[in-house]
């Protein structure tokens, strides 16, 4: 990482032409989007400097500082902008207090992006001389030409078996493509489908359409056909050995998207929702395991598996008191058993797979998801996931909630109930009239994650057979709509 002397920054205070600087008096008003336009435009130098640019938070137009005050609470600000998701692929980036022209000022250097073109919310910032602007299609192209020089990552490797026909278009350019461009950027591109493809790194170049480790992946309906372990084993264990009686087993393939939806799925028909009726005079209701917990901890095995000299699977095995999660791929760059998991470290094996985890919304933001999940852990009053690292295996396990391993036991008094009885299924039903569309009943619940709702609500209720689609050949139609079945409105009317 480059680190500019005193000397240098003063220089590049003064140079008030340079395409390596931007200079903001503060750090308020509309100065957090325009900052991290800045970063954007740094990562993708335009002008092939291969030189970090040069963010000063702290100074005036002309170079003068502004004399603000640079506190902690700044700095930790700045160094957001790193890993919030907003800013795709993940910036190499450093945040300093540093004393210039006899001042404090806050230095943020960011240095130019081996896999470009990055993107800030959306669309491709660049800087050409002073100004900063957002690439045309001619300087997109220039950005993702120069891919091809660096050295890439091996989820941007091409897969040789794999061609242009294996890769699904209309999930491309109907379900990727709206999340991952601003609106307004969509309705002006005329760039080719090939061109499209090769800006998000699915295939190796227009001129070279060979589908990448992220466009297989991403796009291909089966992609264990070309990448043998790009798939989940998920095994359900009676009993808390290795080697006892199979409950459930179920071999998860399919795109990304489709092997999370299907692995959440999975994990929420397991996950045992206990009712406590005697401690107190009101019922309570807990999970064996908080599924937030357990869709970080999983996400997180999809992103930094090694999908590259193995066939090995990511393997999730359920047992009456834990959670085993097995995921091919030690420890990556800078990452330490030390330093794992603890905040402000991490680093990416696979970094395009997490930017494309960033834009289907399975991933709000970076570098915080092992200590989310501890944190849901430790609320829901289960002990703290615990993690074993080999050479070319990571092992997760999650304990269950100590009330609910008794219960399998036969030790819990009270009134156990399965998912089907869940607070979320309950409150869906009791909204749902006639025909509703996903978002009139995500709007009467007053729910503003579409995530959770579809996790915690409709997806339990339609897999317990309370509620049941209008065109169920086509789950994803804008005209699909929801409605109770017998079974459901039995329920409903039983709770009245």
């Amino acid at each position: 990482m480059k680190r500019y002397t005193d000397q240098e920054l003063e220089k590049f205070l003064d140079d008030l032409e340079s395409d390596l600087v931007e200079r903001k008096e503060s750090f308020k008003g509309d100065v957090p989007k325009k900052a991290r336009q800045a970063v954007c435009a740094f990562a993708n130098d335009l002008p092939n400097r291969n030189s970090a640019g040069v963010l000063f938070i702290g100074a005036k137009d002309d170079g003068t500082p502004s004399k603000i005050s640079i506190t902690e609470e700044l700095l930790l600000t700045l160094s957001d902008m790193k890993s919030d998701g907003n800013i795709l692929p993940l910036p190499v980036m450093s945040v300093e207090r540093r004393i210039l022209k006899n001042v404090e000022m806050c230095v943020v250097t960011v240095m130019p992006s081996d896999m470009p073109p990055v993107k800030y919310d959306g669309r491709i910032w660049i800087r050409t001389g002073p100004r900063r602007s957002i690439a045309n299609e001619q300087e997109e192209r220039i950005l993702s030409e120069r891919r091809r020089f660096k050295n890439l990552p091996y989820d941007i490797h091409p897969v040789s078996s794999a061609n242009l026909s294996d890769l699904s278009r209309v999930f491309f350019e109907e379900e990727f493509l709206p999340k991952s461009f601003a609106s307004d950027v969509l309705s002006q591109d005329k760039r080719t489908y090939e061109e499209r493809l090769s800006s998000c790194k699915m295939i190796v170049s227009p001129d070279n359409p060979i589908p990448t480790v992220l466009g297989v992946l991403t796009l291909t309906k089966n992609p264990h056909m070309f990448i043998p372990c790009a798939r989940i084993q998920f095994l359900r264990f009676k009993g808390i050995e290795w080697g006892g009686p199979i409950i459930d087993e179920h071999r998860i393939d399919g795109n990304l998207a489709k092997q999370i939806e299907q692995l959440d799925q999975k994990l929420i028909s397991h996950n045992r929702v206990l009712v406590d009726i005697t401690s107190s005079s009101t019922e309570k209701r807990y999970y064996q395991y908080p599924l937030v917990a357990l869709q970080q901890l999983t996400r997180n095995a999809v992103i930094h598996r090694s999908y590259e000299g193995t066939n090995s699977p990511i393997m999730v095995y359920l047992f009456d008191d834990r959670i085993e999660i097995i995921n091919s791929g030690g420890l990556f760059g800078r990452m330490t058993p030390e330093n794992f998991g603890r905040p402000g470290f991490a680093d990416y094996r696979n970094p395009n797979i997490a930017e494309v985890m960033k834009v289907l919304g399975f991933v709000q933001r970076f570098g915080v998801g092992i200590q989310m999940a501890q944190m849901e852990l430790r609320d829901n009053h289960n002990k703290p996931a615990e993690f074993t690292h080999e050479l070319t295996t990571t092992l997760c396990k999650i304990w269950s909630r100590t009330e609910a391993v008794l219960e399998v036991t036969g030790q819990v008094t009270g009134q156990v109930t399965g998912q089907v009885r869940s607070n979320e299924v309950e409150r869906l039903l009791s909204v749902l009239k006639g025909e509703m569309s996903r978002r009139e009943i995500q709007e009467s619940l007053k729910l503003k994650s579409r995530e959770n709702f579809e996790t915690l609500y409709l997806r339990p209720a339609i897999e317990t057979g309370f509620i049941e689609l209008t065109i169920p050949d086509k789950p994803k139609s804008r005209l699909q709509r929801y409605r109770l079945t017998e079974k459901g409105k039995n329920l409903k009317d039983s709770d009245k």
